[in-house]
């Protein structure tokens, strides 16, 4: 492509930053990416660096992603803030300063945006934009790209940076409709706050941002409703601010750190177990079990053993002893086994840290309803009616989560070669070679999508990860003058058992989590993220780089480049 040309084509007129040409009213640029959380953002920068004309949307007002959305009372991250950052910049690691051990939302966001700011990401990004179609071009080998407000797009590449955890679940309820008082969703918080003082509040959900507002809510609240239908098991979170002379130290380390938080599990180091759960004694179980509920960290009961999402019998015993915290703490013995999880593993859904979610339930104002032994029947004017009774509520808090994974791309009328849908390939299964590509659909690649570590993981190694692959795979093609990147059907279909194998051989499928999508009606059950570890998945991303990209077929330039500007 001649910039020049380009340039003519668009006669006079004067184009903006990043932009080749405009051709048939449409912006011609050698990237587009959809999304400016930290995955979009990275990729933009990465993009830049390689010199390459770009395009970025989002339908937000500004940068952060999921941060930007979830605004709820108590919101933030269960990866702590130290982990919970980019590597990519010395100097970004050394001038940020983190001020808790888990930061909330509103410190992630400063975050987001200060990284905005250093790079000047914005000149990019195209805000309260919506990608409404991309459609692949097989004369040209390039996509197009629409939006919400008609502006159109032709690039090489279409990147997705849309998040695993972007689209909100909201349940459909009879009646909903009619509900008189205010209605909320924690992925889509109003960004002016709410005040809930002096009102009653029902929450429909348990997960991780449910057990995050909850304490909060009921401290605000005239009165809260709480409606589970499924109890999760949860850890106290021990937060605190940072102290300087370990930050100090984190800092001076942070090179080595990096290193093994890239070559670790779950993109976090720490000390792998290697004794197995039955390998110690009652008492000596007890004691592992105690130190990880006390230090607040994540995922460090499941640590204890090597085996405990292995052996169901060894889960066994991390359950109960989790059961058994819950029963201590919640005085009411009813309410107590109403909250004891007995239909999955711990660990086999997204575990959860919190600050007094258990001793909430204490509160003479909070009441909580099991809707399995009380179905909603519907939603009235007034409140909620299940099996029993009505609740009065002045406001709904809807705490059901997201279309996982697959829940973004899936709104998007995504069309590759012969004008197949995505819709319609992942109807029967959601599979992505390496969560990076998509058989039928050249040039199109995928941040953490389904059949990566993604949601398994320090979700900011995981970007990054799939980032600097996806820049050296451009860089790869560019030099070589490829033209287009697809993954082969028998490299996905292998990938998608590869999946499938390593996650059988835990106990995830255990859990009817929304790992498997088993939160969204009629979405196809299929265990999306892979449990291999983030070290594991990384060495098999390279080993297919440097086989020059097995498992991906490559179409040298030809008439294609010369149909294009």
């Amino acid at each position: 492509m001649s910039q020049s040309d380009g340039s003519r084509t668009a006669a006079s007129r004067r184009l903006p930053d990043g932009v080749d040409a405009v051709v048939d009213d449409a912006v011609v640029v050698d990237a587009v990416v959809v999304g400016a959380g930290f995955a979009g953002m990275y990729m933009i920068y990465r993009l830049r660096g390689l010199g390459m004309s770009l395009r970025a949307f989002d339908t937000a007002s500004d940068v952060g992603g999921t941060w930007y959305w979830n605004r709820y009372p108590g919101a933030r991250c269960d990866i702590e803030s130290l982990d919970y950052s980019y590597s990519f910049s010395e100097e970004l690691e050394q001038e940020w300063q983190w001020t808790e051990k888990y930061a909330a939302q509103p410190e992630i966001l400063r975050y987001a945006n200060h990284v905005a700011d250093r790079f000047d990401l914005r000149r990019d990004i195209e805000f309260e934009t919506r990608v409404v179609a991309a459609v692949f071009d097989e004369a040209v080998s390039r996509w197009t790209v629409t939006t919400d407000k008609g502006t159109r797009v032709s690039a090489q590449f279409c990147i997705m940076a849309t998040g695993s955890l972007s689209t909100a679940n909201t349940p459909e309820l009879v009646g909903l409709e009619s509900f008189l008082g205010d209605r909320y969703h924690t992925g889509q918080w109003p960004h002016e706050g709410v005040d809930v003082t002096g009102r009653r509040v029902g929450i429909l959900g348990t997960g991780s941002s449910a057990i995050q507002c909850i304490p909060i809510i009921a401290q605000q609240a005239a009165h809260l409703t709480v409606f589970q239908r499924t109890p999760n098991f949860s850890l106290p979170a021990r937060n605190a601010l940072l102290d300087p002379d370990d930050y100090a130290k984190m800092r001076a380390s942070y090179p080595d750190y990096r290193r093994r938080a890239r070559e670790s599990p779950t993109g976090v180091p720490v000390e792998l177990p290697v004794r197995r759960t039955f390998d110690v004694d009652e008492a000596e179980r007890q004691r592992a079990y105690e130190a990880a509920w006390e230090g607040g960290k994540y995922g460090a009961l499941l640590r204890a053993y090597r085996d405990l999402l292995t052996d169901k019998a060894a889960n066994d015993t991390a359950s109960e002893f989790l059961r058994s915290k819950i029963r201590e703490i919640v005085r009411d013995p009813d309410i107590a086994e109403t909250l004891v999880p007995t239909d999955h593993p711990f660990g086999t859904k997204r575990s959860c840290l919190d600050t007094d979610y258990y001793a909430t339930y204490n509160r003479d104002n909070v009441t909580l309803v099991d809707v399995r032994k009380s179905p909603i029947v519907a939603v009235s004017p007034t409140g909620i009616r299940t099996a029993e009774r009505e609740y009065p509520l002045d406001a709904i808090v809807f705490a059901t989560g997201f279309d996982a994974m697959t829940g973004a791309l899936s709104r998007i009328d995504i069309r590759g070669r012969g004008r197949s849908t995505l819709r319609a390939k992942w109807a029967a299964c959601p599979r992505a070679y390496l969560g990076l590509a998509i058989a039928g659909f050249p040039n199109l690649f995928l941040i953490t999508g389904p059949g990566s570590p993604s949601v398994l993981s320090n979700m900011i190694v995981s970007i990054e990860q799939h980032v600097e692959w996806i820049a050296a795979c451009i860089t790869f093609l560019r030099e070589r003058g490829v033209a287009a990147i697809e993954a082969t059907e028998e490299a996905e279909e292998a990938w998608a058992d590869h999946v499938d194998e390593a996650a059988n051989a835990t106990l995830y499928p255990m859990a009817d989590s929304w790992y498997i999508g088993a939160n969204i009606p009629g979405k196809r059950r299929v265990f999306m993220p892979y449990v291999g570890g983030v070290g594991v998945f990384r060495d098999l991303c390279d080993k297919v780089a440097a086989a020059d990209y097995e498992g991906f077929s490559l179409a040298r330039e030809s008439a294609a480049n010369e149909a294009s500007p």
